[in-house]
């Protein structure tokens, strides 16, 4: 019984997960894990309709290293069992898995929309439209067709992953291009708004950038420096990383494009003063304003007699190593900037610089102070007889010496 025109096909997602959906109901609702077989043949069968599926790729995904006795037999008892399945799902009774050739095929007689292909056909049509307004539309299009990942449950599969480093690319070529063309057209908006998506869609890859100079275009200048800290608090966080050139190229921009209307002097200095409900403590910034705060306090320094030291917090292991790459690293991290925090003064600056390290600017401190602040820090950040603890690094901002480690 082949599918009536006006009927609904078999909507398929790849990206982001594995769904199936016929009629307005989910085919594959309620399915096991036990019952993974069945799937591994659905999504390979369903996304290589056209040219169809090998059985020697068919066998490699379904049994794998697995001692199987008779494996033509048993890939035929899936393939059996599943049309059986299919049938129960309410989907039309016909031959849904056919052989030719030695190949297998998806039925003809079910017509199937799959949101990997279509992503594919934007991407190739984008590419091939000649006039500029259109080729724009059809990689937005592309862009917002890609939800995430293809089939990332199952990114251990060869052919999984080969397809998602494809799909990946492409992705990647659409925002690209997207923006590019956004930007010449003056669509600051749209162009914030795909920087956005591709960042939730591809995280830690870079895209809060197209958003960030879309809302300097738009003159939205503190919307793009929170954004601005909001991203390198992300990074930091995520991978220990500072933010890139490209984004700290475009944060200096962004202090020289600002600009605000004529106003009087006491109204720009409320403005510019922190509320009475500021936290208490250091100064927590991030690493280009603390950069900035740094040449400035170099500069005063030129003036006056102020003794002013650089110091450097790293979490480390019982043996004094920097704590790798765990799970409560971040913990730790967290608990040094509280730590930090609440043991300097509302004067001196402090910023995360990467996973379980922080840069603490002391101003008009002694040496003799330093030793203090550590001791202050250690106070606040062991707890019980924990093995961890806090390598201390510090230089005078004055004379810049040689690096001297101060223990634990």
């Amino acid at each position: 019984m082949a599918v009536k025109p006006e009927e609904e096909a078999l909507q398929v997602q790849m990206f982001s997960g594995f769904t199936l959906t016929f009629g307005g109901k989910s085919v594959i609702g309620g399915i096991k894990s036990r019952e993974s077989q069945f799937i591994y043949l659905m999504q390979l069968v369903l996304h290589y309709r056209k040219t169809g599926v090998s059985r020697e790729l068919l066998e490699e995904v379904l049994f794998g290293d697995r001692d199987v006795g008779d494996v033509r037999h048993a890939l035929c008892s899936i393939v059996y069992n599943a049309k059986k399945k299919l049938r129960t799902f309410g989907l039309p009774d016909v031959n849904y898995i056919e052989q030719r050739n030695g190949m297998y095929f998806w039925t003809e007689q079910i017509p199937v929309v799959e949101d990997a292909e279509d992503f594919e056909r934007l991407y190739r049509e984008a590419g091939e439209e000649e006039d500029r307004d259109s080729r724009m539309g059809r990689y937005l299009e592309a862009c917002y067709c890609y939800t995430g990942e293809f089939l990332p449950v199952h990114g251990g599969m060869l052919w999984v992953m080969q397809e998602a480093k494809k799909y990946r690319g492409m992705f990647c070529e659409c925002v690209e291009k997207a923006a590019e063309l956004l930007k010449e057209s003056g669509s600051f908006l749209q162009m914030e708004e795909l920087g956005v998506y591709a960042a939730k869609i591809n995280p830690l890859s870079n895209y809060e950038i197209i958003a960030m100079e879309a809302l300097v275009n738009q003159g939205r200048y503190e919307d793009a420096r929170r954004l601005y800290d909001n991203t390198a608090d992300l990074y930091f966080r995520e991978q220990g990383l500072r933010p890139s050139e490209q984004m700290m190229m475009l944060f200096r921009k962004l202090g020289e494009r600002m600009e605000h209307r004529h106003g009087a002097l006491d109204d720009i200095q409320e403005k510019l003063t922190e509320s009475e409900n500021s936290i208490p403590g250091g100064y927590l910034c991030s690493y280009p304003v603390f950069q900035g705060i740094y040449r400035m306090v170099g500069r005063m320094m030129e003036r006056g007699g102020q003794s002013v030291y650089l110091m450097l917090c790293t979490v480390v292991d019982g043996k004094g190593n920097p704590l790798e790459d765990t799970e409560i690293l971040e913990e730790f991290t967290g608990r040094l900037g509280d730590a930090i925090l609440n043991s300097v003064r509302r004067s001196d600056a402090v910023t995360r610089y990467g996973r379980g390290e922080y840069l603490v600017l002391l101003v008009n401190t002694t040496r003799e102070d330093c030793d203090k602040i550590q001791k202050r820090i250690n106070y606040r950040f062991m707890v019980g007889r924990q093995r961890t603890g806090i390598q201390y690094y510090v230089n005078s901002v004055i004379c810049a010496p040689e690096s001297v480690a101060v223990g634990r």
